[in-house]
């Protein structure tokens, strides 16, 4: 957990840049350094162009880590209502999928809810703002998407700034619940910037497994970073 002008933001490692030969103790790790939760990128080269995990990997990490892993599953992956009862037993704590993905969105919401996992939705950085407002209070995370999924390493795209700040005056004003999470170039150099725009929550990759610092002095030097 960092925290922002006594505000707490939580960190939640992305899976997509541990190693894989080695995932139950880099994600362990994850935990041990003070990760709040497991950012798992489910990816099905057809709506990102890219293929990463899927049930099994979230299964064998419930099995490794135990009932207390909070395991996020972010499912950028077409037809998403077929897979979540799936990854859901095979132990996700949360399941997010696209807005843009999804056409069903609130049979997909329900879903999710009927599963007793938590419920994200996510959104690319050129999809307008408009297409989450009619279901935010309905979900527990609206993940914000701040680079084009389907990598990890990329820049954060600066106009997401102020989609962030929009997201955040419009869950205030209206007394909802929904955390933001933000996901895409977070890292030393975006922390502030997405922290001063009010998010709850943020999926560091690249800047939390690196080959000269170890996961809590990547959060350390986050944390400094916040000031």
């Amino acid at each position: 957990m960092l925290s922002y002008n006594q505000r707490p933001i939580r960190v939640s490692p992305s899976l997509l840049s541990a190693n894989f030969a080695a995932m139950g103790a880099d994600a362990a790790l994850a935990l041990a350094a003070g990760g709040d939760r497991l950012h798992i990128d489910v990816m099905d080269g057809r709506f990102v162009p890219n293929i990463t995990m899927g049930m099994p990997m979230v299964e064998a990490l419930r099995r490794t880590l135990g009932p207390q892993a909070y395991l996020d599953c972010h499912l950028m992956i077409v037809e998403p209502e077929r897979y979540v009862e799936a990854f859901a037993k095979a132990g996700a704590s949360q399941i997010s999928v696209h807005v843009e993905a999804s056409p069903h969105l609130h049979r997909t919401i329900q879903l999710i809810r009927a599963t007793g996992a938590h419920v994200g939705v996510a959104i690319n950085p050129a999809t307008s703002l408009h297409s989450i407002y009619e279901i935010i209070d309905q979900i527990d995370t609206v993940l914000m998407m701040t680079v084009n999924p389907g990598f990890g390493g990329q820049k954060y795209i600066l106009q997401s700034t102020q989609k962030i700040h929009t997201v955040r005056r419009f869950i205030d004003e209206h007394h909802l619940t929904a955390a933001i999470q933000v996901d895409g170039g977070i890292g030393f150099d975006t922390i502030a910037t997405v922290a001063a725009a009010g998010v709850d929550d943020v999926v560091v990759g690249s800047n939390f497994y690196m080959p000269d610092r170890t996961p809590q002095q990547a959060l350390v030097e986050l944390q400094r970073r916040l000031g």
